[in-house]
């Protein structure tokens, strides 16, 4: 081991740190050009028609709001997620319906949304658990089928790929967030992608108290000229967070790439190793592996002795059904009580390093 082991490590570029800087010093820092250009970045990224806001949890509520989610409506979600997730559908008179987990990969089981779906379901957020997709083709093909729309929390996958299809480009919605510990972060902050360019539109009025900020004008007497129709809301990314994230942007996929060849490490030593699990990913899509999850035999144990020896481990998140705001525990849940009782995250980032990677790797391989 060369250094302390951090579960998380946030990346700030220098680009990151002069760009911040210079738009203090301009004392412009409310929502300007330079949200407009970390806007104009994430598309040139690939993402499609990004909307910026000022949290991954603005940008579920708004994509909900946006598709008409409202009081009597269902949004299936599965339970493994953060509770924000469940928040936003509440947000607007809806009701969460929880859908089970795969239990060899985390993500919500196509089978259980099937049993989920009723004449009062509207739409689905599958969440790409620690950065892996979901089953997007086969989740798609059901919202065709019955009407839904999708949601994606893409909270954990910036930088994900399915079936090379970069997340952020395949379902009507998709959720970024760029909190503080994520992959790509600009402090607090979030986005949303849609494939709908009404659907953009809106959004960029929503986000805006449904003030369309470019196409009105100033009047003679100083004050914006607009007509709110619908109910806005204060979301939009000022221009300090925007600065932050288009410099970060410019090294996400060298972090990226520092990442996956952990996570290659963990999956090629680890997988023999008694009493732990490694998740079962498909070849056709790539984690951007904000987390490294495994399932472990006596977790307990297994945290005591990690910790011991300066290694940090975390489940992260439970099932978020135990909230006695979501109704309690749901026993029929099987694939997530499973999960609940064994997973674990190991520690992954960019600033790991060699060292560090085979300390923690013979630290798991000597037991627990």
């Amino acid at each position: 081991m060369d250094k302390t082991i951090n579960f998380f490590d946030t990346t700030i570029t220098e680009e990151a740190v002069r760009l911040v800087n210079e738009s203090m010093l301009s004392t412009r820092i409310s929502a300007g050009q330079k949200a407009d250009l970390f806007e104009k970045k994430l598309s040139e990224y690939g993402l499609i028609n990004p909307v910026t806001v000022n949290s991954g949890t603005a940008a579920l509520h708004l994509a909900l709001v946006a598709s008409g989610i409202g009081p009597g409506d269902e949004v299936i979600i599965p339970a493994q997620t953060f509770i924000a997730t469940g928040l936003a559908v509440l947000y607007t008179g809806a009701k969460p319906v929880f859908a089970d987990i795969n239990s060899y990969d985390g993500n919500i089981s196509v089978e259980s949304i099937k049993s989920k779906i009723t004449v009062r379901t509207k739409a689905i957020i599958p969440v790409h658990w620690g950065g892996y997709p979901c089953d997007m083709d086969e989740i798609n093909s059901i919202s065709d089928e019955h009407g839904l729309i999708v949601i994606e929390d893409a909270a954990h996958a910036f930088g994900a790929t399915y079936k090379h299809n970069l997340i952020g480009t395949l379902s009507d919605f998709t959720c970024f967030s760029f909190q503080a510990i994520k992959h790509l972060t600009t402090g607090d902050g979030g986005a949303i992608c849609c494939k709908n360019n009404e659907d953009y539109n809106l959004l960029k009025r929503l986000r805006w108290f449904d003030i369309d900020r470019e196409n009105s004008k100033t009047g003679v007497l100083g004050e914006r000229e607009y007509d709110a129709i619908n109910m806005g809301y204060k979301y939009h990314m000022n221009d300090l967070a925007a600065s932050m994230g288009i410099g970060n942007l410019s090294k996400i996929d060298e972090k990226l790439i520092e990442i996956r060849l952990c996570a290659e490490f963990y999956r090629e030593l680890l997988k023999d190793v008694s009493g732990l699990k490694l998740l079962d990913y498909k070849n056709d899509r790539y984690s951007s592996y904000w987390l490294f999850p495994v399932l472990v035999e006596n977790r307990k144990d297994f945290i005591k002795s990690m910790k011991n020896r300066n290694i940090p481990v975390s489940v992260v998140h439970q099932g978020i059904d135990k909230n006695s705001i979501f109704g309690g525990i749901d026993e029929t849940l099987i694939g997530q009580r499973y999960f609940d009782k064994h997973q674990i995250h190991l520690p992954i980032n960019a600033s790991l390093g060699f060292d560090n990677l085979r300390y923690i790797i013979e630290t798991i391989k000597k037991g627990w």
